[in-house]
Protein backbone atom coordinates (compact mmCIF):
# COMPACT_ATOMS: atom_id res chain seq x y z
CA UNK A 1 0.00 0.00 0.00
CA UNK A 2 1.37 3.88 -1.04
CA UNK A 3 1.20 5.97 2.14
CA UNK A 4 -2.30 7.21 1.40
CA UNK A 5 -3.91 3.34 1.94
CA UNK A 6 -4.23 3.02 -2.24
CA UNK A 7 -2.94 0.33 -2.78
CA UNK A 8 0.62 -0.76 -3.51
CA UNK A 9 3.57 2.15 -3.17
CA UNK A 10 5.26 1.56 -7.17
CA UNK A 11 8.00 3.40 -6.09
CA UNK A 12 9.16 2.01 -2.65
CA UNK A 13 10.81 4.69 -0.68
CA UNK A 14 11.48 8.11 -1.03
CA UNK A 15 13.97 8.57 -4.23
CA UNK A 16 15.50 11.05 -2.32
CA UNK A 17 16.07 9.72 1.08
CA UNK A 18 19.98 8.95 1.39
CA UNK A 19 21.02 6.18 -0.07
CA UNK A 20 18.68 5.65 -2.60
CA UNK A 21 21.54 5.14 -5.26
CA UNK A 22 23.34 1.88 -3.38
CA UNK A 23 20.15 0.36 -2.97
CA UNK A 24 20.17 -3.25 -4.43
CA UNK A 25 23.73 -3.30 -5.19
CA UNK A 26 26.44 -5.65 -3.83
CA UNK A 27 28.85 -4.05 -0.98
CA UNK A 28 32.33 -4.58 -1.67
CA UNK A 29 34.47 -6.22 0.87
CA UNK A 30 36.95 -3.93 2.67
CA UNK A 31 40.17 -5.67 3.25
CA UNK A 32 43.01 -4.37 5.39
CA UNK A 33 46.70 -4.34 3.33
CA UNK A 34 48.47 -6.78 5.61
CA UNK A 35 51.68 -7.67 5.04
CA UNK A 36 51.92 -10.85 2.60
CA UNK A 37 48.06 -10.03 1.62
CA UNK A 38 48.05 -11.79 -2.31
CA UNK A 39 45.73 -9.74 -4.50
CA UNK A 40 45.64 -8.76 -7.87
CA UNK A 41 45.53 -5.73 -9.95
CA UNK A 42 41.75 -5.67 -11.86
CA UNK A 43 42.21 -4.52 -15.62
CA UNK A 44 45.59 -4.70 -15.26
CA UNK A 45 46.72 -8.60 -14.15
CA UNK A 46 49.57 -7.61 -12.18
CA UNK A 47 49.54 -10.37 -9.07
CA UNK A 48 51.64 -9.63 -6.27
CA UNK A 49 52.01 -9.94 -2.63
CA UNK A 50 51.89 -6.74 -0.11
CA UNK A 51 55.40 -5.00 1.53
CA UNK A 52 54.10 -2.13 2.68
CA UNK A 53 52.33 1.26 2.77
CA UNK A 54 53.36 4.28 1.45
CA UNK A 55 51.46 7.88 1.68
CA UNK A 56 48.31 6.34 0.33
CA UNK A 57 49.72 3.71 -1.27
CA UNK A 58 50.16 0.31 -1.53
CA UNK A 59 53.51 -1.83 -2.48
CA UNK A 60 53.23 -5.27 -4.16
CA UNK A 61 56.06 -7.69 -5.30
CA UNK A 62 55.35 -10.15 -7.67
CA UNK A 63 56.64 -13.67 -8.01
CA UNK A 64 59.67 -12.39 -10.18
CA UNK A 65 60.64 -10.18 -7.31
CA UNK A 66 59.33 -7.08 -9.29
CA UNK A 67 57.27 -4.21 -7.10
CA UNK A 68 54.74 -1.43 -8.05
CA UNK A 69 52.92 1.10 -6.27
CA UNK A 70 48.83 1.64 -5.99
CA UNK A 71 46.50 3.24 -4.79
CA UNK A 72 44.50 2.53 -1.70
CA UNK A 73 41.13 2.06 -2.54
CA UNK A 74 39.07 0.08 -5.47
CA UNK A 75 39.90 -2.04 -8.36
CA UNK A 76 41.62 -4.96 -6.65
CA UNK A 77 40.54 -8.42 -6.48
CA UNK A 78 41.43 -11.11 -3.95
CA UNK A 79 40.91 -14.73 -5.48
CA UNK A 80 38.72 -13.16 -7.97
CA UNK A 81 36.69 -10.61 -6.18
CA UNK A 82 36.91 -6.92 -6.00
CA UNK A 83 37.47 -5.80 -2.99
CA UNK A 84 38.32 -2.32 -1.44
CA UNK A 85 41.91 -2.02 -0.22
CA UNK A 86 42.52 0.42 3.04
CA UNK A 87 45.39 0.66 5.18
CA UNK A 88 45.60 -1.45 8.35
CA UNK A 89 44.55 -0.07 11.63
CA UNK A 90 47.17 0.70 14.20
CA UNK A 91 47.97 -2.46 15.82
CA UNK A 92 46.92 -2.18 19.63
CA UNK A 93 49.10 -1.96 22.41
CA UNK A 94 49.96 -4.59 23.91
CA UNK A 95 52.96 -7.41 24.06
CA UNK A 96 54.66 -7.84 20.85
CA UNK A 97 55.28 -11.03 18.92
CA UNK A 98 58.12 -12.11 17.38
CA UNK A 99 58.55 -13.17 13.83
CA UNK A 100 58.61 -16.93 15.46
CA UNK A 101 54.91 -16.25 16.81
CA UNK A 102 56.35 -16.18 21.48
CA UNK A 103 55.66 -13.03 22.56
CA UNK A 104 58.74 -10.63 22.98
CA UNK A 105 60.63 -10.33 26.26
CA UNK A 106 60.42 -7.00 27.56
CA UNK A 107 64.08 -6.25 27.74
CA UNK A 108 65.93 -6.01 24.35
CA UNK A 109 69.58 -6.87 26.07
CA UNK A 110 70.84 -10.18 24.67
CA UNK A 111 71.64 -13.13 26.85
CA UNK A 112 75.84 -13.81 27.31
CA UNK A 113 75.80 -16.54 24.72
CA UNK A 114 75.35 -20.35 25.55
CA UNK A 115 78.29 -23.02 25.38
CA UNK A 116 75.18 -24.90 23.75
CA UNK A 117 74.62 -23.72 20.23
CA UNK A 118 72.78 -24.73 17.31
CA UNK A 119 74.55 -26.15 13.80
CA UNK A 120 73.00 -26.30 10.60
CA UNK A 121 74.09 -27.46 7.29
CA UNK A 122 74.73 -23.86 5.32
CA UNK A 123 74.75 -20.40 5.71
CA UNK A 124 70.91 -19.89 3.80
CA UNK A 125 69.27 -22.29 6.99
CA UNK A 126 71.30 -20.11 9.32
CA UNK A 127 69.60 -16.96 7.83
CA UNK A 128 66.25 -18.54 7.67
CA UNK A 129 66.84 -19.40 11.30
CA UNK A 130 67.57 -15.95 12.00
CA UNK A 131 65.04 -13.78 10.32
CA UNK A 132 62.50 -16.08 12.32
CA UNK A 133 64.29 -16.93 15.43
CA UNK A 134 66.78 -14.26 15.76
CA UNK A 135 64.64 -12.50 18.78
CA UNK A 136 64.21 -15.25 20.60
CA UNK A 137 67.95 -16.71 20.26
CA UNK A 138 69.21 -13.41 21.11
CA UNK A 139 67.32 -13.53 24.46
CA UNK A 140 68.27 -17.36 25.05
CA UNK A 141 71.86 -16.59 24.51
CA UNK A 142 71.69 -19.25 21.79
CA UNK A 143 74.49 -19.14 19.00
CA UNK A 144 73.62 -20.86 15.09
CA UNK A 145 76.58 -21.80 13.50
CA UNK A 146 76.53 -23.31 9.78
CA UNK A 147 78.39 -26.66 9.36
CA UNK A 148 78.73 -26.32 5.66
CA UNK A 149 77.52 -29.32 5.18
CA UNK A 150 76.11 -32.36 7.72
CA UNK A 151 79.41 -34.46 6.21
CA UNK A 152 81.47 -32.37 8.67
CA UNK A 153 79.21 -32.93 11.55
CA UNK A 154 81.71 -35.68 13.26
CA UNK A 155 84.87 -33.83 13.13
CA UNK A 156 83.18 -30.26 14.83
CA UNK A 157 82.18 -33.12 17.81
CA UNK A 158 85.69 -34.09 18.05
CA UNK A 159 87.44 -31.01 18.33
CA UNK A 160 84.88 -29.13 20.74
CA UNK A 161 82.86 -32.07 22.35
CA UNK A 162 79.47 -31.87 23.86
CA UNK A 163 78.75 -32.46 27.06
CA UNK A 164 76.17 -31.85 29.91
CA UNK A 165 77.24 -28.13 29.84
CA UNK A 166 77.66 -27.99 25.94
CA UNK A 167 74.76 -29.27 24.31
CA UNK A 168 74.33 -29.18 20.60
CA UNK A 169 71.59 -29.37 18.47
CA UNK A 170 71.55 -29.97 14.52
CA UNK A 171 69.38 -29.20 11.82
CA UNK A 172 69.71 -31.04 8.96
CA UNK A 173 67.98 -31.14 5.45
CA UNK A 174 66.62 -34.24 4.08
CA UNK A 175 66.31 -36.16 6.81
CA UNK A 176 64.75 -38.70 5.57
CA UNK A 177 64.65 -42.60 6.15
CA UNK A 178 67.71 -44.23 4.10
CA UNK A 179 69.43 -41.07 3.37
CA UNK A 180 73.27 -39.74 3.89
CA UNK A 181 71.82 -37.82 6.52
CA UNK A 182 69.60 -40.02 8.14
CA UNK A 183 72.95 -42.38 8.21
CA UNK A 184 74.76 -39.65 9.94
CA UNK A 185 72.39 -38.74 12.91
CA UNK A 186 72.11 -42.63 14.16
CA UNK A 187 75.63 -42.74 13.92
CA UNK A 188 76.04 -39.82 16.36
CA UNK A 189 73.09 -40.88 18.36
CA UNK A 190 75.05 -44.07 18.94
CA UNK A 191 78.12 -42.82 19.66
CA UNK A 192 79.84 -41.27 22.91
CA UNK A 193 77.97 -38.21 22.03
CA UNK A 194 74.36 -38.95 22.00
CA UNK A 195 73.52 -38.18 25.03
CA UNK A 196 74.18 -34.61 24.22
CA UNK A 197 73.32 -33.87 20.36
CA UNK A 198 69.68 -33.84 19.28
CA UNK A 199 69.75 -34.22 15.46
CA UNK A 200 66.72 -33.15 13.79
CA UNK A 201 65.73 -32.50 10.43
CA UNK A 202 62.78 -32.06 7.83
CA UNK A 203 62.09 -34.08 4.09
CA UNK A 204 63.10 -31.24 1.55
CA UNK A 205 65.90 -31.47 -0.36
CA UNK A 206 66.74 -28.30 0.56
CA UNK A 207 65.53 -25.33 3.25
CA UNK A 208 64.61 -23.15 0.20
CA UNK A 209 61.70 -25.50 0.07
CA UNK A 210 60.59 -24.90 3.69
CA UNK A 211 59.25 -21.41 2.91
CA UNK A 212 56.07 -22.16 1.48
CA UNK A 213 54.80 -21.57 -2.14
CA UNK A 214 51.87 -19.34 -0.69
CA UNK A 215 54.37 -16.69 0.22
CA UNK A 216 56.31 -16.66 -2.69
CA UNK A 217 53.21 -16.05 -4.74
CA UNK A 218 53.41 -19.41 -6.67
CA UNK A 219 51.63 -22.99 -7.03
CA UNK A 220 53.97 -25.36 -5.47
CA UNK A 221 57.71 -25.68 -5.73
CA UNK A 222 59.23 -26.38 -9.19
CA UNK A 223 59.95 -30.43 -10.08
CA UNK A 224 63.60 -30.50 -11.00
CA UNK A 225 64.54 -32.64 -13.75
CA UNK A 226 67.35 -35.26 -12.40
CA UNK A 227 70.76 -34.38 -13.89
CA UNK A 228 70.20 -30.72 -13.19
CA UNK A 229 71.67 -29.03 -9.71
CA UNK A 230 68.46 -28.49 -7.78
CA UNK A 231 68.79 -24.42 -7.36
CA UNK A 232 69.57 -24.13 -10.67
CA UNK A 233 66.77 -25.79 -11.93
CA UNK A 234 64.70 -24.08 -9.28
CA UNK A 235 65.86 -20.37 -10.41
CA UNK A 236 65.22 -21.11 -14.11
CA UNK A 237 61.50 -22.80 -12.98
CA UNK A 238 60.70 -19.28 -11.80
CA UNK A 239 61.79 -17.52 -14.19
CA UNK A 240 65.18 -15.84 -12.45
CA UNK A 241 69.02 -16.05 -13.83
CA UNK A 242 71.00 -19.00 -12.66
CA UNK A 243 74.25 -18.45 -15.01
CA UNK A 244 76.82 -18.81 -11.96
CA UNK A 245 76.64 -18.70 -7.80
CA UNK A 246 75.73 -14.82 -7.42
CA UNK A 247 72.42 -15.40 -9.38
CA UNK A 248 71.72 -18.28 -6.89
CA UNK A 249 72.43 -15.90 -4.27
CA UNK A 250 69.97 -13.73 -5.42
CA UNK A 251 67.63 -15.90 -5.65
CA UNK A 252 67.99 -17.17 -2.21
CA UNK A 253 67.90 -13.04 -1.02
CA UNK A 254 64.41 -13.04 -3.35
CA UNK A 255 62.74 -16.26 -1.02
CA UNK A 256 64.43 -15.17 2.08
CA UNK A 257 62.49 -11.31 1.75
CA UNK A 258 59.18 -13.15 0.82
CA UNK A 259 59.94 -14.86 4.82
CA UNK A 260 58.03 -12.51 7.33
CA UNK A 261 57.00 -14.72 9.65
CA UNK A 262 56.18 -18.51 11.07
CA UNK A 263 53.29 -18.37 8.98
CA UNK A 264 55.24 -18.47 5.71
CA UNK A 265 57.36 -21.66 6.84
CA UNK A 266 56.51 -25.13 6.58
CA UNK A 267 55.45 -26.70 9.49
CA UNK A 268 57.79 -29.64 9.05
CA UNK A 269 60.77 -26.95 9.47
CA UNK A 270 58.85 -24.77 12.20
CA UNK A 271 58.20 -28.13 15.16
CA UNK A 272 62.15 -28.91 14.50
CA UNK A 273 63.69 -25.60 14.93
CA UNK A 274 61.67 -25.17 18.68
CA UNK A 275 62.38 -29.02 19.90
CA UNK A 276 66.02 -27.94 18.98
CA UNK A 277 65.94 -24.31 21.36
CA UNK A 278 64.12 -26.14 23.97
CA UNK A 279 67.42 -29.29 23.87
CA UNK A 280 69.86 -26.36 24.01
CA UNK A 281 68.47 -24.49 26.44
CA UNK A 282 66.60 -27.00 28.69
Amino acid sequence: MNKDGFGPDRYGADVLAAGWRDAGRRAVPRVAAAPDLVVEIAGDGFCGAVTGIQSGHVELEDRRGRRRLFPLGGGFLIDGQAVVLEAPKAAASGPRRTASGSFAADTTRARVARASRILVEGRHDAELVEKVWGDDLRVEGVVVEYLQGVDLLEEVLREEPPGPGRRYGVLVDHLVPGSKESRIADAVARGPHGPHVRIVGHPHIDVWQCVTPRALGIAAWPDVPRGIEWKVGVSRALGWPARDQADIARTWQRILAAVHSYRDLDPALLGRVEELIDFVTA
